[in-house]
């Protein structure tokens, strides 16, 4: 059964012959997206701290302070003036945080500015040393960690360096992402509220194996290795330090349970006396939320959580005041992400939101109420609500779409951007209750004067009948209903990923538009196991990646062929990454289905992929050995029907080439004929201008292919 969500035209023919208007090229679909084509926005908002006066970067590089009480605007200065008063070569507003009501930062790569935009003076007060990574400035006190190679250092305004570790021993790394950067985990550094302290995270790769990647660069060429821990090796072993930066020592906390288990979810206590921190278990089916002291003493458990499935905290405490340590945890244990309040000895004080829909994130509090993201009922929006410690919710924004929201330091003003499916891009402010104050920006439609089609979404029904799943269907825009055509289905599929979404665009890649206008529909379903739809919906792909997803993608083609103007008999299917392995899974699995299929980045065989991710959905190898049998993509390659081209990167550090190339061994050795390209010195994806290339290569050959 379709229900039609959205069938509104995205773009509108108005008065405007289409023979008027400019032709998309690929180059400028791969390309100027994000450029020429990108609606008019503001960027770099935000409150000046203990006011309701902001301030946000016109064109990148000019400095703009207005009023969220008056109309009033004003320019204040150019990037070009800040690189006079320092002797600077910024190029752009970037990197910018807020040291007081005056004063703020800027940093561009090694370099650290302060900047006094009352009186328009400033300075370049720290230049961290060449090969500095991972830069984190801590505000208050203007310190910068950062990392060189596997060690940890803290520079200071007085531009003294310090080591804070000091490891011969490359396996052991401090201060980076741990865990392949699963579990929420984004950086490695984490600066207590009044910068005394720094806790960090550091790995142990020792038992980790070594994979090599080729570097063709080198002369001759030369093997370049990464630590690759895959499903059922061994792993990694994690730590989180503290560092007393007036002590200058280091303790370090050591998982509580098995040396193999993850922490992850740091978070400081306001008062600065306590470290909450997420332990998980190598089997990823139970998590205990720990308390240590400064010193690293565990203190207690303040609660554990267990599933069936997995368990998986990917939001680490937050504290709503700085006047207790009481503190907000997001978990989907009711099924759906949700926030509870405790207090610091982990006893319950209230579940302040019950939504049978998405928690997203926190983005600000008061002593009043918390300001956070959530799907709504419609799992293709980010819209903003706020909750009091009583849990008496609202939602503030009340246009459906994508919004992103900024929070004044007293709650009472909100910077709202948004777009949807009919909305370029709309800046505005808000009160506390969500009325708009002043709208700031309503971008027009960068794309009126090119020939671009429509985007419909819809839904289907999922492959049990039980669950609406969100589709788009992209149109040339000189589609005629009386013709026949042929489609591609883009897939992604797996978890944490959500293609369809009401945003401009719909969350469509410009290349698909400019496929539809070669003549095809572009299609796409965001089947079971995709992102921000709930625990059930996610967990059905449990131990058994593939099953579930295919199944509701073949629901998807029942649809189009459902279609009178679609030709069955040309359809062909595209996806990288976990896509790559949708994409080879249908051709393989379902053949005949797809007349062509592209697959980029594929996994073929779970066994080969790192550790944190899949074993939380496959289990260990000798845990499932069924699970991992039926996903074996090589067990299949005698079922190819049509075409297929396989895609990598040489030195893909994320998805190995060794899915790829024991793969197209199979298809030898079977005797099966299939095609296979490489992209040089390319990682998980291919960027920059060679992606022209990639598009060029991949449209070529489904459009040849599918004839």
């Amino acid at each position: 059964m379709i229900k039609k969500i959205l069938c509104l035209a995205f773009l509108s023919l108005s008065f405007i012959n289409l023979a008027q208007k400019e032709e998309l090229t690929l180059e400028a679909s791969v390309l100027q997206q994000y450029r020429t084509y990108y609606p008019d926005n503001i960027f770099g908002f935000s409150f000046i701290p203990n006011s309701t006066d902001y301030a946000y970067f016109g064109q990148y590089v000019y400095f703009i302070k207005g009023s969220a009480n008056t109309n009033q605007q004003d320019t204040l200065f150019s990037i070009r003036d800040v690189n006079s008063w320092t002797n600077g070569s910024l190029q752009y507003f970037a990197g910018m945080q807020w040291k007081d009501e005056e004063n703020f930062y800027l940093n561009q790569g090694s370099d650290f500015y302060t900047v006094d935009y009352k009186n328009k003076s400033g300075e370049k007060y720290l230049t961290l040393p060449e090969g500095a990574e991972n830069g984190t400035l801590e505000p208050i006190t203007g310190n910068v960690a950062y990392t060189i190679d596997n060690n940890l250092y803290v520079a200071n305004k007085d531009k003294n360096n310090i080591a804070v570790t000091k490891e011969d021993d490359k396996n052991i790394v401090s201060g980076q992402a741990i865990a392949r950067s699963e579990f929420g985990i984004t950086n490695g550094i984490f600066w207590s509220p009044n910068g005394n302290y720094m806790a960090f995270y550091q790995k142990d790769e020792t038992e980790v194996h070594n994979y090599p990647l080729l570097d063709i660069n080198a002369y001759p060429g030369e093997l370049k290795s990464v630590k690759y821990p895959m499903a059922g090796q061994k792993s990694e072993k994690s730590a989180v330090g503290i560092y007393n930066l007036k002590k200058k020592k280091t303790v370090y906390i050591c998982p509580k349970g098995d040396a193999h288990d993850y922490l992850t979810n740091v978070s400081w206590t306001p008062d600065e006396q306590y470290l909450l921190i997420a332990e998980v278990n190598r089997d990823q089916n139970k998590m205990m939320l720990n308390k240590y002291d400064i010193k690293g003493k565990f203190i207690k458990t303040l609660f554990a959580e267990e599933a069936t499935t997995w368990v998986e905290p990917e939001h680490p405490a937050f504290f709503p005041s700085k006047a207790n340590n009481n503190f907000i945890w997001i978990t989907e244990k009711d099924g759906f992400n949700n926030m509870y309040y405790y207090d610091i000895e982990g006893n319950l004080i209230k579940q302040l939101t019950k939504h049978n829909f998405i928690v997203k994130d926190i983005i600000s509090s008061t002593e009043e109420k918390v300001v956070y993201t959530a799907t709504g009922e419609n799992a293709t929006n980010t819209l903003v609500y706020s909750v009091d410690l009583n849990g008496n919710n609202q939602l503030l924004t009340k246009e459906e779409g994508t919004h992103s929201v900024v929070v004044s330091d007293n709650g009472s003003f909100l910077f709202d951007q948004y777009s949807n499916h009919a909305t370029p891009n709309v800046a505005q402010l808000l009160d506390d209750s969500g009325n708009t104050v002043r709208v700031l920006l309503e971008a027009e439609n960068p794309y009126q004067n090119v020939k671009m089609g429509t985007a419909e979404i819809s839904t289907i029904k999922s492959a049990d009948g039980e669950t609406d799943l969100y589709t788009r269907l992209i149109k040339p825009s000189n589609f005629d209903p009386s013709k026949k055509y042929p489609v591609m289905v883009y897939v992604y599929g797996g978890p944490h990923a959500q293609m369809i979404t009401n945003s401009f665009l719909d969350g469509a890649s410009l290349w698909f538009y400019w496929m539809a206008e070669q003549g095809y529909l572009v299609y796409t379903v965001d089947n079971r196991g995709s992102g921000e739809r709930g625990k059930a919906f996610e967990s059905v792909i449990h131990r058994q990646l593939g099953t579930a997803e295919i199944a509701d993608q073949l629901e998807g083609v029942k649809y189009l062929k459902s279609l009178p103007y679609v030709d069955e008999n040309r359809l062909a299917v595209n996806g990288w990454s976990f896509g790559g392995f949708m994409t080879t899974s249908l051709m393989l699995r379902e053949p005949g289905t797809f007349k062509v299929g592209v697959a980029g980045g594929p996994v073929t065989d779970w066994k080969y992929y790192e550790v944190m991710y899949g074993e939380r959905y496959m289990d260990r190898p000798e845990q499932n050995v069924e699970g991992y049998k039926t996903a074996k993509l090589a067990n299949y390659v005698e079922n190819l029907e049509g075409k297929l081209l396989l895609i990598h990167g040489s030195v893909d550090d994320v998805v190995v080439m060794q899915h790829n190339l024991a793969l197209v061994k199979e298809f030898v050795e079977k005797g099966k004929q299939v095609d296979f390209f490489a992209y040089p010195m390319h990682k998980h994806n291919v960027r920059g201008k060679d992606r022209v290339h990639l598009i060029e290569k991949m449209t070529s050959y489904i459009i040849e292919n599918n004839k």
